[in-house]
């Protein structure tokens, strides 16, 4: 079966950190998601299947399109950006060239670990077929992709990803509110031994007179029980049911946003910010594990061009001591995003009958509530 989600009925059904009382810092955007963001939509295609048909096991897996401008902005219009890798067992194409020079064209796609090809060519195909690419002979980009590592519940060796997925991830990404936990790229992805995916925050922040929006996507599918943190909590301590493995697994995929107007190197600083939130969650960042994080900003749409512009360009940006501010919010976005994923999964039962538990909302308020961070 093949579900699409983004902006769903029921979107915001699932409870969010938030709806169980979990006193995150920060004002949030009124959607409290990157979509925040204006101009910034975000697209799923979710695979799963069981059919007796497939040539390999089950699919449990799927695609996440965000597009920074939307559908209706100006497709190839650039946007300044910068990308950190907290630990780098993993991969997110185009960022060599991001740190090179400091923005990047298209869509950005986020799926498994063996799709992240599929998904490549078929979101360079989507860019070239639309009237409003701009491309000619000889003329190039470098999609943007992320992969985390679904194999615990997803045969990714039966390439279930295919180009019609991304299509669809594409063509049906939209603003509002947006579905969590299993969907997406995150569909088959595991957070702390519980079960993970796709989370979202934002923050609203002031700097010199004005209001500016950050906000992140994640695709969390990193860390182990132990170590497991919620605003400060050690939860992971208490809650020690369902355990899957000893040591350090999966990754994780942070794309950050705002509309606050940032250099490639402020934008970088602010995706070492995101490092920060991951690791307000409990993970040390291990060995195995990919923490990729990418930050841009919506700013300077008409000043984009600047990029490949024949004469002097000229930009708007913030001033470096005024984005502490920003740095906080980042991180405590980041934060927030990861544990709305985990709110919001459901258990899921995948390749060879392996069950991964979701965290027991319940549970987890109970450990809270004797830690003092909630009243009854």
């Amino acid at each position: 079966m093949k579900v699409n989600q983004s902006l769903i009925s029921g979107a915001s059904a699932k409870p969010r950190a938030r709806d169980l009382g979990l006193p995150f810092s920060g004002k949030t955007g009124p959607l409290n998601a990157i979509t925040d963001i204006v101009g910034v939509e975000v697209g799923y295609t979710t695979v799963i299947s069981d059919s007796p048909g497939l040539s390999k096991g089950p699919a449990r897996t799927g695609v996440t399109a965000i597009l920074p401008r939307g559908h209706s902005g100006p497709l190839r219009a650039p946007v300044w950006a910068g990308f950190h890798s907290l630990n780098g067992n993993g991969e997110f194409t185009g960022t060599h060239w991001i740190r090179e020079a400091g923005y990047f064209e298209g869509p950005i796609g986020i799926t498994n670990t063996h799709s992240l090809g599929t998904v490549h060519q078929a979101m360079l195909q989507w860019t070239i077929e639309r009237p409003d690419a701009g491309f000619e002979a000889y003329s190039w980009m470098l999609p943007v992709v992320a992969e985390t590592c679904d194999a615990y519940l997803n045969d990714m060796n039966a390439f279930h990803v295919t180009p019609a997925h991304v299509m669809e991830a594409l063509n049906t990404a939209s603003g509002g509110p947006l579905a969590e936990g299993n969907v997406g790229g995150g569909t088959g992805m595991i957070c702390f031994e519980f079960k993970g995916g796709t989370g979202t925050s934002s923050r609203v922040v002031e700097l010199l007179g004005e209001n500016y929006t950050i906000g992140c996507l994640v695709q969390a599918n990193f860390g182990i029980r132990p170590l497991l943190k919620v605003l400060g909590v050690p939860v992971g301590e208490h809650l020690t049911g369902d355990r899957l493995w000893a040591g350090e697994q999966g990754s994780i995929i942070v794309v950050v946003a705002t509309n606050a107007p940032l250099m490639p190197t402020q934008l970088e600083r602010i995706a070492r910010r995101a490092g920060l939130g991951i690791g307000r969650t409990g993970t040390p960042s291990g060995d195995g594990s990919g923490d990729l994080c990418l930050a841009f900003s919506t700013a300077n749409l008409n000043k984009s061009r600047a990029a490949a512009a024949p004469a002097i360009g000229n930009l708007a940006f913030l001033p470096n001591n005024s984005l502490d501010t920003l740095f906080e919010a980042t991180a405590q976005s980041v934060e927030e995003a990861i544990i709305n994923a985990m709110m919001a999964a459901e258990p899921m039962v995948g390749r060879e009958k392996r069950r991964v538990a979701a965290i027991d909302h319940d549970a987890l308020r109970q450990v809270m509530y004797n830690y003092g961070r909630l009243s009854a």
